[in-house]
């Protein structure tokens, strides 16, 4: 592992799912770490407040908006390196509000760019989605897959990883590109499949979804956040895309299967219509190749599929109030 003691990271998005372990992470390896979270009026950190306190108390957390370049700007100052993870992620969100996922995704992008060029930063990592690829039209799929934008959000990212790698291209910004596939574990929301199917299943034998033939690359949160510091850490990953997956395939409806033995009990599977995506927008298969990452950064996902699920569901059982069961969350 790189030796991050001393350097100052700037982490946007850290209160999300991600962006908490990312953070807490940095603070272990010995980063100094700014954390911006988006403002709000109750100064609720999200899931950053879920961080060991030890951990907690070394961040230094800043709230603002990734839409206010100045802000942007004056956060960015002094910085070695910024783990740019802001976005609004939610797939469903975004059929039906675009215009607030582009200008979030794509401007609040360019604001984190411009910062670092004026700050002259020495790394910026822009977290991109495996959504970008769409449906596999070959598998495993490597970073030289097509892109094919299948939901606005993942427009939004396509754009926004392009305006990264121009900015490399056209003012030699050191951007770097990491790409990753589905993360799952402790502390993710609802709007994640996994956590759907958990939460449901510690409450009833029905577990209500959308459609079960799409497969997905799962890795657990601790390997993708490894991920990050081992790209960030390579000192020719500027103006590189690197995918974070496990080159392993799930379906929906397996992943259903496996949570019902690891809990010892029958699930049946409900389909509901509202919770399915567009027929044009499904992205039925996605399965990572993760040679690029594994032969230039010396990084592999550890945890077995069967190990996070089950570290998951304890933290899960453990914190089933935080879940609406009954509700869909988007």
């Amino acid at each position: 592992m790189a030796d991050w003691r001393g350097r100052m990271v700037l982490v946007t998005g850290a209160g999300g799912f991600i962006g908490s372990h990312l953070t807490e992470a940095l603070v272990r390896a010995g980063a100094s770490v700014r954390a911006f979270l988006h403002y709000n009026s109750r100064g609720d950190m999200a899931l950053l407040s879920q961080v060991a306190p030890d951990v907690l108390s070394q961040v230094d957390v800043v709230f603002g908006d990734l839409r206010d370049s100045d802000h942007v700007r004056r956060v960015s100052s002094g910085v070695d390196c910024i783990f740019h993870l802001g976005a609004l992620i939610g797939i469903p969100y975004s059929f039906v509000g675009p215009r607030d996922v582009v200008q979030t995704n794509v401007l609040g992008t360019l604001n984190v760019l411009e910062a670092a060029r004026a700050n002259d930063v020495a790394r910026v990592v822009q977290t991109s989605t495996s959504e970008v690829y769409g449906s596999a039209e070959r598998v495993p799929m490597d970073e030289t897959h097509p892109l094919k934008a299948q939901s606005p959000y993942a427009a939004s990212k396509i754009a926004a990883d392009q305006l990264a790698l121009s900015f490399h291209r056209t003012y030699g910004l050191p951007v770097t590109v990491v790409r990753p596939f589905n993360t799952f574990g402790p502390r993710q929301s609802a709007r994640a499949v996994i956590p759907t199917i958990v939460s449901q299943a510690l409450t009833s034998e029905i577990v209500t979804l959308g459609s079960t033939r799409p497969t997905r690359d799962l890795t657990f949160v601790r390997d993708t956040a490894a991920g990050f510091l081992a790209v960030a850490a390579y000192p020719e990953a500027a103006g590189e895309v690197f995918n974070l997956g496990t080159g392993e395939e799930i379906s929906v409806g397996r992943l259903v299967e496996l949570v019902a033995e690891l809990l010892g009990r029958r699930l049946r599977v409900q389909e509901e219509e509202r919770r399915k995506r567009p027929n044009a927008s499904e992205v039925e298969r996605l399965v990572a190749d993760t040679r690029k990452c594994r032969e230039r950064c010396g990084w592999r996902a550890q945890v077995p599929l069967r190990d996070g699920l089950q570290e998951t569901i304890a933290w899960i059982r453990d914190n089933l109030v935080r879940y609406r069961t009954s509700e869909y969350a988007v």
